[in-house]
């Protein structure tokens, strides 16, 4: 943020402590006095996640933390953020997950049922958002990017950006994978725009957002991931970026 002319404050929160989310927004407002925008992107239970297990062969411990880290955080944050929000203006929440709700409403295969579980949800408490406050000017949509090249993700394959087609040989269908730039810009747009409540209870990808913004990825193009896995990847075919770009 600060790279980019913008100012921005980093806080360590602990998003299943109530106190320390009630803590969080008291500082906002006591520092700020408003908040106009929420993106509810915690998770990090993916490192719990047993992908070639049944319900029954996974770790229920670990199963269970995920649910909690991926459904439990984002409703303590809205419910401590949003009373704000509704006082200081015309309110956005992001829900951010993993998949866009036409994928979701598949069971998805190979993930494990927890994790399954956890992306459809976040999709479920934008609906729930949107018709609560269907009578306020506020908006709640879930984003999803795609094959993200996050810091964890490029580290997994022992890349860094610059050199991030190396992984491409480890894994060809990583040649559909977007910056974290993709979705943000993205959802910048979408917070700038004064028609974004035509949106609300929707669910929309980096994509969606660039088709209707004109945003782009750091390379200039626009990967549609999304149908690039249902199309390519889930279908077993050879990796082929062409025309998903």
């Amino acid at each position: 943020m600060l790279a980019t002319g913008g100012a921005g404050e980093g806080v360590v929160v602990e998003h299943l402590d109530i106190q320390a989310v009630e803590s969080l927004i008291s500082h906002i407002e006591k520092t700020k006095g408003r908040l106009d925008f929420l993106v509810n992107d915690i998770f990090g239970g993916d490192r719990y996640a047993k992908y070639d297990k049944m319900l029954w062969e996974h770790d229920l411990t670990g199963g269970l933390r995920m649910m909690r880290m991926g459904i439990d955080t984002h409703l303590i944050t809205c419910t401590k953020a949003i009373p704000l929000m509704r006082r200081t203006g015309n309110g956005l929440v992001v829900e951010m997950t993993d998949g866009t709700a036409e994928y979701n409403r598949e069971y998805r295969t190979e993930v494990g049922m927890y994790y399954d579980i956890v992306k459809a949800e976040v999709s479920r408490i934008t609906v729930g958002l949107a018709y609560e406050l269907r009578n306020e000017p506020f908006t709640a949509v879930t984003v999803t990017p795609g094959w993200i090249r996050s810091e964890a993700m490029l580290e997994n394959y022992d890349v860094k950006e610059e050199n991030w087609r190396d992984a491409i040989t480890k894994e060809p269908h990583f040649c559909i994978s977007e910056t974290p730039y993709f979705v943000a810009w993205g959802i910048s747009a979408l917070g700038g725009d004064e028609h974004r409540r035509k949106f609300n209870g929707k669910t929309l990808s980096s994509f969606d957002l660039s088709r209707i913004y004109g945003t782009t990825d750091l390379d200039g193009s626009a990967p549609d991931s999304w149908r690039y896995v249902v199309e390519i990847q889930d279908k077993g075919l050879p990796a082929n970026e062409t025309g998903y770009k």
